[in-house]
C-alpha cells in the first residue's frame, strides 16, 4: 500500500501531538511552547480562530463577527461545514419564543431550567443551564429571522396546526421543541445548518479552510493560548495564530469507541452514527482544560440502533412492543417493562444489558396489529422482508427453539420468558415489571398479544449513541477553566466537546440549541474579553492516554492483490447507512479497470468524497488495501468492503 511523505509526516506530527512530546521545542507537554523547533509550511492569523465548522463553530464565527471581529478563520477538518448536524432532522428547543406566544402557549426560562435538570437527574450545572436558556430564546429568535420560517416547521394539530411540539426524548411540561424541514435537502439534514451555513456565505470575512485538522493547541509567553498547529489533507503543517481567542468547537467522544468503553461499562459495544473522537478534548487538557471524569460517564443512547457496519448504526426501532411484542437480551431474558413511558429508563436498561444489545420478539399476528394501528412505518422502511433497508436482520422460525439457536440465546430461558410474559397477558401472574395489558389505545401501546403463532421473529437492536455530555469545564462565557477553577486566558469552548452542562441525560432540542447558543456565547465572549497575562500553562493531571484516540489498523491487508483475477464483472452489496450499498468491480487482464456505485444511501455532503474519489484511487492503485478517506471513515470502509467481496468472487471463479 503506497504511503507518501507528506502524509507519513502528517501522521507522525499528530502522534507527537497525542503521545504528549512536544512539537515545540523539546519540552514536556506540560509545559507549551510558542516556539516550533522547525518552521511551519505556513502561518495564518486572524482576530478569532474557531476550530470546528459544525452547529458550535459556525454560530461562534458569526458572533465573533456580529462583536467586531475583522476576519474568523475556521478549521475544518473534513470537507464540509455541519458536524453531526449532517447527521440530524435538528430538533430545537427554546422557550418564551414568538412562536409560542402565536400558539397560546404560556411558558417561562424558569420552567424551561427546571425540566433539564430534571430530565438530567438534577446532575445538571444549573449555572450553565441558565444562561443557556437565557441566550437561547434570542438564538432561536435571531434563526427565524435568517431563515427559518413557519412553512418549514412539522405542524402539530393539538395547538391548532402551530409549529410547536415535542417529539423527541423525555417531554418537556410545556411544548417547547421545534423541528424545521431545510428548504434544500438535498445537501441539508437540518433547517439549522441550512440557516447558519448560508450566512456564513454571506461574510467576506469569515474563512473555513477545509481538510485542515487543528491537533495541537500552544501557549504564547504570556501564558495566553491563541495558537493552533493544524495538518492539511496533503500532511503541511500550519500555525494559525489569534489575536482575541481561540474557539474550541470539535465535538464529542461518540466515535471513540475505546473512550466511550473506558467511562460506560459496555461504551465500547454501543453503535454511534458518528465518527467523532474527542481528540479536541484531549488538546484543551494538554493545556491544562479540566475535565470532570463522573460527565465522561454521561453518554445518552437510543434504545434503537439498527446496525449498519461493524459498530456505526442509525436510528430504527421496530415498535412491536406497541402492539404486544417483547425485548430479551443475550440470556433470553426480558430486562424492562417495555412501554415504560420514561425514555431514558428504557436507554439505560439496555445500555447495562450484556453486549448492549436487545433483540425485539414477535409474531406476524403482533405485526398486523402494528399496521393496523398505522404505527408500523419504521417497521416496513427497515424490516420488510422484501425491501426493508436491513431486512437481513431479521431472523424468523416456526418455533421458539430454532429461533433461540438463530440469535445465539438458551433456548430453554427464551422459551421460560415467553411463557411468563403470556401469563401476566392472560391475567394470570403479574407481569415481573410492571407492564399493563390494558386494551385502551395509547402511545405506548396500540394492541395486546401474547408470544405465539406459526411464525416467530427476532431482530438485534443495539444501544446507539448519537452524542457524548463529557467535556472540558467552562463558565457561563464560554471559558474554559482549569482543575482549579481558573480562566485559561485566550481558549473558549463550545458544544459536545464540552462537560457537566445537562446532567446525565440530554433534553430534546438541546443537541442542537445547546452547541450553537454557546458557540454565540464564546464568539461574543472572545471578542469583548481582556485577556489576562502571567498565567502558567500546564497539561491537565488526568491527560488522557494517547492511547485511547489511535485509531485500529487492520493486522492484514484486505485482499492478496497477487492473487489472479478472472475478468469479468462482479458486484457486491454491503450495508450502508441508511440503505444497502451496491458496488460494481470490472477486472480485466486481471486488474481492477473499473468501480461503480451503483447503489448507495449514504448521508449526502459527508460521504461525496469517498463516493467521488475512493473508486478511482482503487483503480490507480489497483488494490483496496488504500486509505481511507478522511472524514468519511465509515462510508469508505462500506466502498471497500464491498469491491473486496467482488474481488473474491473474481479469484474464486
Amino acid at each position: 500500500m503506497k504511503k507518501t511523505l507528506a502524509l507519513c509526516s502528517a501522521f507522525l506530527l499528530m502522534v507527537s501531538a497525542l503521545s504528549g512530546c512536544s512539537t515545540s521545542n523539546g519540552k514536556p507537554a506540560d509545559q507549551p511552547s510558542a516556539s516550533p523547533a522547525a518552521a511551519y509550511d505556513e502561518e495564518k492569523n486572524a482576530d478569532v480562530i474557531v476550530v470546528g465548522a459544525g452547529g458550535a463553530g459556525l454560530s461562534a464565527a458569526i458572533s465573533a463577527v456580529d462583536n467586531g471581529a475583522q476576519n474568523v478563520i475556521i478549521l475544518e477538518k473534513t470537507n464540509r461545514t455541519g458536524g453531526n448536524l449532517n447527521l440530524t432532522s435538528g430538533s430545537m428547543s427554546a422557550a418564551e419564543t414568538s412562536l409560542q406566544k402565536e400558539a397560546g402557549i404560556e411558558d417561562t426560562k424558569a420552567s424551561f431550567v427546571e425540566d433539564i435538570m430534571k430530565n438530567g437527574a438534577q446532575l445538571g450545572n444549573r449555572e450553565l443551564v441558565e444562561a443557556f436558556v437565557n441566550e437561547d430564546t434570542d438564538m432561536f429568535e435571531w434563526m427565524l429571522e435568517h431563515g427559518l420560517a413557519d412553512n418549514q416547521f412539522n405542524l402539530d394539530k393539538a395547538t391548532g396546526g402551530k409549529a410547536v411540539f415535542a417529539p423527541e426524548h423525555q417531554l418537556y411540561s410545556v411544548q417547547r421543541t421545534y423541528k424545521a424541514k431545510a428548504d434544500d435537502p438535498e445537501h441539508y439534514s437540518s433547517a439549522a445548518h441550512e440557516v447558519l451555513d448560508q450566512y456564513i456565505k454571506t461574510l467576506d470575512n469569515v474563512a473555513i479552510d477545509f481538510n485542515t485538522d487543528g491537533v495541537k493547541l500552544l501557549a504564547n509567553d504570556k501564558g495566553q493560548v491563541l495558537s493552533v498547529e493544524a495538518v492539511t489533507e496533503d500532511g503541511k503543517t500550519v500555525k494559525y495564530t489569534a489575536n482575541k481567542g481561540v474557539i474550541m468547537a470539535t465535538g464529542g467522544y461518540s466515535g471513540n469507541f475505546k473512550l466511550m468503553g473506558k467511562y460506560a461499562e459496555h461504551g465500547a459495544d454501543y453503535l454511534s452514527s458518528t465518527t467523532s473522537m474527542g481528540e479536541g478534548i484531549r488538546m484543551m487538557q494538554e493545556v491544562g482544560g479540566n475535565v470532570d471524569e463522573t460527565a465522561m460517564s454521561y453518554i445518552p443512547t437510543f434504545p434503537m440502533g439498527v446496525q449498519t457496519g461493524p459498530q456505526s448504526g442509525t436510528i430504527g426501532s421496530t415498535y412491536t412492543w406497541k402492539a404486544g411484542g417483547i425485548c430479551v437480551n443475550q440470556e433470553g431474558k426480558r430486562f424492562v417493562n417495555e412501554q415504560e413511558a420514561r425514555v431514558d429508563v428504557r436507554e439505560v436498561a439496555l445500555e447495562e444489558q450484556p453486549g448492549a444489545v436487545q433483540y425485539d420478539i414477535f409474531t406476524d399476528k403482533i405485526v398486523a396489529d402494528l399496521s393496523a394501528a398505522g404505527g408500523d412505518m419504521m417497521y416496513q422502511l427497515y424490516f420488510n422482508p422484501e425491501t426493508g433497508r436491513a431486512k437481513n436482520l431479521v431472523k424468523s422460525a416456526a418455533t421458539l427453539d430454532e429461533l433461540a439457536s438463530m440469535i445465539n440465546v438458551p433456548a430453554e430461558a427464551l422459551k421460560a420468558t415467553v411463557e411468563t410474559y403470556n401469563k401476566a397477558v392472560d391475567g394470570e401472574v403479574e407481569d415481573e415489571f410492571g407492564r399493563s395489558f390494558d386494551p385502551t389505545p395509547s402511545a405506548y401501546s396500540v394492541a395486546v398479544n401474547k408470544i405465539e403463532g406459526d411464525k416467530y421473529y427476532a431482530i438485534p437492536l443495539k444501544a446507539l449513541v448519537v452524542m457524548t455530555l463529557g467535556g472540558v469545564s467552562i463558565d457561563t462565557e464560554a471559558h474554559v477553566l482549569d482543575e482549579s477553577g481558573n480562566v485559561i486566558p485566550g481558549l473558549y469552548a463550545a458544544g459536545e466537546c464540552t462537560g457537566g452542562i445537562w446532567g446525565k441525560f440530554v433534553s430534546g432540542g438541546t443537541g442542537v440549541m445547546g452547541p450553537i447558543t454557546f458557540g454565540r456565547i464564546a464568539g461574543r465572549a472572545a471578542m469583548n474579553d481582556t485577556l489576562a497575562e502571567g498565567y502558567t500553562v500546564k497539561a491537565a493531571s488526568n491527560l488522557f492516554d494517547a492511547s485511547l484516540f489511535e485509531k485500529e489498523t487492520a493486522s492484514a491487508d484486505r485482499f492478496d492483490m497477487s492473487k489472479p483475477l478472472k475478468d469479468g464483472e462482479y458486484t457486491a452489496t454491503v450495508d450502508g447507512q441508511e440503505g444497502p450499498m451496491s458496488v460494481k468491480t470490472t477486472i480485466a487482464d486481471g486488474k481492477i479497470s473499473a468501480v461503480e456505485i451503483t447503489e448507495q444511501h449514504e448521508t449526502a455532503g459527508v460521504s461525496d468524497k469517498a463516493i467521488s474519489d475512493l473508486p478511482a484511487s482503487i483503480v490507480a492503485e489497483n488494490s483496496v488495501n488504500v486509505d481511507t478517506i478522511s472524514g468519511c471513515t465509515l462510508s469508505s470502509g462500506r466502498i471497500l468492503d464491498a469491491v473486496t467481496d467482488c474481488l473474491n468472487q473474481a479469484s474464486a471463479q
